[in-house]
């Protein structure tokens, strides 16, 4: 006689987490995650808008205009595992635009005043507004990376009423108390941070406390 639990943790399928990169400056932040949360055996549904698409060229040298391909080089690995699906702006009708869809949550990371915007009006303009919006109606963790300064009333009102509604709003300040070397070093500490928030142990940066190596 089969084992029932054996068969179950056979089809199981890795855990899924969706993230959105929007137009904010520090893509980077938004590339770690992926590849942090690829490594450590998830499954990601991406999505990224078309300000965003042209920050990763800008700041990362991505090629924009053939983004699947790119996609398909930067994360070759989870590819082949098909543990990353990629889902363009405007297709409404993904998995991750309905609340039968099941994940752990979402992160929009770095995140623009614009898609904040978006997601605290309730304004589903898009697969990656709209994804937001399907996690605080099914109230699922919503995490949001804001990138921006300095910030006007409209923007801490915005994240206010964010904040409110249980989204994590976790701005891109990096501290310096593990005494950070490199650019690598810092973002590896936002990055950190945000996965804290999601629940996910990892190495990424020296806590308060922590004796050096």
């Amino acid at each position: 006689m089969v084992n029932a639990a054996l068969e179950v943790s056979k089809t199981e399928k890795p855990i899924r987490w969706v993230v959105g990169i929007t137009g904010a400056s520090g893509a980077i932040y938004g590339v770690t995650l992926c590849r942090q949360l690829l490594h450590a055996g998830f499954h990601l549904h991406l999505v990224i808008s078309d300000a965003g698409w042209r920050v990763l060229k800008e700041e990362l040298g991505w090629n924009a205009s053939h983004r699947e391909d790119c996609l398909n080089k930067q994360f070759e690995f989870a590819v082949a595992e098909e543990r990353m699906t990629y889902h363009p702006l405007n297709d409404i009708g993904a998995s991750i635009a309905s609340g039968s869809f099941r994940c752990e949550g979402m992160v929009v990371i770095p995140c623009s005043m614009g898609s904040l915007s978006a997601i605290a009006n309730g304004a589903s303009t898009n697969l990656l507004t709209r994804a937001a919006d399907v996690m605080l109606k099914e109230g699922r963790p919503l995490l949001i990376v804001p990138r921006e300064t300095p910030l006007h009333a409209i923007h801490l009102e915005n994240m206010l009423k964010l904040a409110r509604l249980g989204v994590r709003i976790i701005p891109a300040m990096p501290a310096f108390y593990n005494g950070p070397q490199t650019i690598e070093d810092i973002v590896s500490f936002m990055v950190g941070k945000v996965m804290d928030n999601m629940g996910i142990q990892h190495n990424l940066y020296r806590r308060w406390g922590q004796p050096n190596d």
